[in-house]
């Protein structure tokens, strides 16, 4: 609401003599309670006049009436008469081109982003190059960009246990229990019976919350203690041990405008003590709000719009135990034109707050800001949807991990603030897959290790079908290992991207038994010869590699042929065929020593295997595909069985290489 949003958004109002010096005494009062900050009683004297003004003879008082009134509208949040009413003050000829601006604003709040381009874009014609209109014009096209792309992963929702008909907004836990939330509310329950001359609701107090045994949030109650009073207190921020409150306090008069101060309040068991003032400067005019303190409680953060800033209110900070001299501007890298204001400090380097001057979605946006290692930079980058909309959304807080809660204006015609729970789910990253032998059945017992750059070491036992599971990170380098006793070792290598978004990766482990030989797939060669076709090439270095994570084994290659041509033909085909692979794994670093080959020739027909039998069914579970047998078949199944046995195999002769 208006009320948690001090003074004026700089000074672009100007009341022209005429204005000033109108006799009807309507408007004299309406321009005292616009200049008070009273803009909700502002707004029902400005109307009344506007409504008794004849659009003919009254036409250049009319417009200026109708910019008040939308100026009223707009500290109010009512986006949508704002509009309108800046759309009245232009048709009347008024006769500042801020008019543009400010219903460029209004209809980005309003949602209607096309339109608040083509505003910024007459406002830029008057004065081109204001910071304010191109940010807002890059605000509306990230807006209608945003529309047309996935939301964030935070899951956006009312928290209804703090909600009332009226404005609560502002939530703050108390301390590192969680167990315990403040926030601001004009509820039914709030001190005062008089409506406020600036929101026209009841003025704010101070509310809290505990959780009840099962960890849910008890109903509201007023903060206890000499805190709440008649006139509007809110936005509250804690020191680590939760024992000091920091809390905004209105300054209210008829004889001054309406502007906020910080104050503190010290807790005694529950209750809290009479509020008093923080002196941060001796400025009296400057409004100060928005405490946060810093987690170390060594800095307050705050919003100000304290001369020897960037324009609207900045945030500042400065040291609590040692104020005198310590007052600091966070720069410009934070600070625009507009207002920066609800800091939240979550970590040294870590600050969330709340923005109109940097591109956004419309109303107050919420950032974060990371300074870098050096301490001289800060990155801002906006929250997104849905965590912002077109509304004003500010006053974050964390509880556990990347949940909490925060305040918006979203959905609520009259303006009225509203808390809202988020949490962003953890990204579930795994990796996923099975370890098979070489037949395609699952290896009893099989260990899969995984290793990341970040530190992780984790290990798992494979199910009895072979498979396994591992949680993940998103960005990291893995080394995966996976073996059983009889088998030999493989390991594979990737890396888990840094996409926002949940992730299953794939990956299986096929491991060669040592006690048998081992079928090495898609090693071909050209038609009766012994020269290895580059297609091999992928299946002979995963081959290689196999060796290199095995560096205590030695192999034999053997190489196999069907059953057409004579045996001392196919002997020598199949000698040659074998040394070749021999040659192309010294070639790329394996010890020749490590290294045997035999050519059987059509000597060793294969045995039809539980993997081979899954794809030629025809052929039973021990069949031996001997000559006599295949003469049996039919043609087909001819060609078929003499394919399976032209073959490279390789058997492991020993485990014990090297070990001494």
């Amino acid at each position: 609401m208006t009320g948690k949003k001090f003074g004026a958004f700089g000074l672009f109002i100007l009341l022209l003599a005429g204005l000033c010096s109108c006799k009807t005494p309507k408007l004299s009062e309406a321009n005292a309670q616009f200049d008070r900050g009273e803009y909700f009683n502002a707004s029902k004297t400005y109307r009344a006049v506007y409504n008794k003004l004849n659009p003919k003879e009254d036409r250049e008082l009319r417009g200026q009436v109708a910019y008040q009134l939308a100026t009223c509208y707009r500290k109010l949040n009512m986006s949508a008469r704002a509009v309108a009413a800046y759309q009245n003050a232009i048709r009347y000829d008024y006769h500042d081109s801020i008019a543009y601006l400010w219903l460029a604003r209004s209809l980005q709040m309003d949602g209607k982003y096309q339109p608040a381009i083509d505003a910024y874009n007459t406002f830029l014609e008057y004065s081109p190059g204001n910071t304010i209109a191109t940010e807002g014009i890059r605000g509306c096209r990230l807006a209608i960009k945003a529309k047309s792309e996935p939301k964030s992963r935070y899951k956006v929702a009312p928290a209804k246990i703090f909600n009332s008909r009226r404005a609560d907004f502002a939530p703050m836990y108390l301390d590192k229990s969680l167990n315990t939330i403040y926030f601001t509310s004009s509820n039914e329950k709030a001190t005062g019976t008089d409506p406020s001359e600036v929101t026209g609701m009841k003025r704010c107090d101070i509310f809290f919350s505990t959780k009840d045994e099962k960890g849910n949030w008890n109903r509201p109650e007023p903060a206890q203690g000499e805190l709440n009073t008649a006139f509007d207190e809110g936005v509250v921020s804690f020191s680590p041990d939760g024992q000091t409150m920091y809390l905004t306090v209105a300054r209210r008069s008829t004889e001054a405008n309406t502007s906020v101060e910080i104050f503190t309040s010290r807790r005694s068991d529950a209750t809290w003590s009479a509020p008093q003032k923080l002196e941060i400067s001796a400025d009296t005019i400057s409004a100060f709000g928005h405490p946060a303190a810093s987690p170390d409680g060594r800095y307050l953060y705050f919003s100000s719009d304290m001369p020897g800033g960037f324009g609207g209110k900045d945030i500042w900070r400065i040291n609590i135990n040692d104020r005198v001299g310590s007052l600091e501007n966070l720069g410009e890298q934070i600070n625009t034109a507009g207002d920066e204001m609800f800091p939240y400090v979550r970590t040294d380097s870590l600050l969330y707050f709340a923005s109109d001057g940097h591109p956004g979605f419309g109303g107050l946006d919420m950032f974060t800001a990371r300074l870098n290692s050096t301490g001289d930079r800060w990155s801002i980058e906006n929250l997104g949807i849905p965590m912002n909309s077109q509304a004003d959304d500010f006053g974050i807080t964390f509880g556990e991990g990347e949940s909490g809660f925060f305040s918006s204006n979203r959905g609520d015609a009259r303006g009225y603030d509203h808390i809202f729970s988020f949490v962003k789910p953890d990204i579930k990253v795994t990796i996923s897959g099975m370890v098979l032998d070489k037949d395609e059945e699952p290896v009893p017992n099989a260990i899969i290790r995984i290793v990341g750059d970040d530190g992780s070491n984790q290990k798992e036992v494979a199910r009895d079908d072979g498979s396994f599971k591992f949680n993940l990170q998103r960005g990291v380098k893995y080394v995966m290992l996976a073996g059983a006793k009889g088998y030999l070792n493989v390991k594979q290598e990737f890396e888990s991207d840094m996409e926002e978004e949940d992730a299953d990766y794939g990956i299986d482990f096929i491991l060669a038994a040592i006690n048998k030989p081992q079928v090495v797939e898609n090693i071909f060669y050209d038609f009766d010869k012994a020269i290895l076709r580059p297609e091999s090439k992928e299946a002979l270095d995963e081959m290689a590699q196999m060796l290199r994570d095995n560096p205590n084994v030695t192999i034999e290659m053997g190489s196999h042929t069907d059953r057409v041509g004579s045996e001392e033909y196919n002997v020598g085909l199949s000698d040659r065929r074998a040394k070749s692979v021999v040659d192309y794994l010294v070639e790329v670093g394996i010890a020749p020593d490590r290294l045997t080959w035999h050519g059987y020739g059509k000597s060793v027909p294969k045995t039809v295997t539980p993997r081979i039998n899954r794809e030629y069914p025809q052929f039973e579970i021990g069949t031996v595909l001997s000559a006599d047998f295949i003469e049996t078949l039919s043609e087909e199944d001819r060609e078929a069985a003499d394919q399976i046995n032209r073959r490279t195999e390789f058997q492991v002769t020993s485990i014990d290489y090297d070990v001494w």
